[in-house]
């Protein structure tokens, strides 16, 4: 099966997320130039790139940490402004309170303004489960391995029950095996909540895993190379003829050795 270029052509109805003519530079470098596309309600997308294309660039100006110096990024046709609750952060090094245990850092989400919920407890209770961590409720983070901390994150940023899941390359601090299985973990959520979903990465294999669609980004500066819808039924198998041909497609277009899964 070809891997097919996606033009974003009948999106326009259900953007979730729109970004338009985005740049930013920081000092004498230009992070991003003239960035352009949108993600979908309820789609999973991956942003792939070799490193300083500006991908962690680009997603925090999605989740409001960073401001473009162009251009403008809509959520639900809204222009972001700053931080909000409709918008969970991962990040790449987990950034757990070392001094909250599991609940604790869970809890933390609904600890802001603005939180309506009526038994926050219950909803830790039901993020812990969510995410397998059913009996390390009060363990610290010290006393956790790679994986569960970023579950810990995970769980933390759905506290608030996001409509948006930002992710930047929450598993590359994990060996392979439990990456393996946090893909599925993750794809049991999305699926679970229908939430739109943006995960940058560098590995091709974890883009061609998870997403609907992927962007490739190109660097100095980084600019969006182009789009791939990934039309393979999940759970996606890596040793499979069509898997392998969506990831050598994508590598081609990047025209650099940019990583791999093994």
């Amino acid at each position: 099966m070809a891997l097919s270029s996606d033009s974003s052509t009948g999106r326009d109805s259900r953007e979730k997320i729109t970004i338009q003519n985005v740049s930013r530079s920081y000092e004498s470098t230009q992070a991003l130039a003239d960035v352009s596309f949108s993600v979908a309600e309820g789609e999973f997308c991956c942003v792939v790139g070799p490193s300083g294309c500006g991908k962690t660039t680009l997603l925090r100006a999605i989740a409001g940490l960073d401001d473009p110096d162009g251009g403008s990024i809509l959520v639900g046709g809204d222009p972001v402004t700053g931080p909000g609750l409709d918008r969970g952060m991962v990040f790449q090094e987990y950034a757990l309170f070392p001094w909250r245990t599991v609940r604790g850092n869970i809890r933390f989400g609904l600890d802001r303004p603005a939180c309506d919920c009526p038994d926050c407890e219950a909803r830790v209770k039901e993020l812990v489960d969510l995410v397998g961590l059913d009996g390390f409720e009060d363990a610290y983070p010290k006393e956790l391995s790679g994986g569960m901390k970023q579950r810990v994150g995970i769980a933390r940023a759905l506290a608030v029950d996001p409509e948006i899941l930002l992710m930047d390359e929450p598993f590359g601090s994990v060996d392979a095996r439990m990456r393996d299985r946090l893909h599925g973990e993750l794809l049991d959520i999305w699926t679970q909540t229908e939430q739109t979903v943006v995960f940058v990465t560098h590995d091709i294999d974890e883009a061609v895993t998870l997403a609907d669609r992927v962007i490739v980004m190109d660097a100095d500066p980084g600019t969006v190379q182009s789009t791939f819808s990934i039309d393979l039924e999940r759970p996606r198998g890596r040793t499979a003829r069509d898997f392998v041909d969506h990831v050598a497609q994508i590598r081609d277009e990047l025209g650099s050795p940019v990583e791999t899964s093994h």
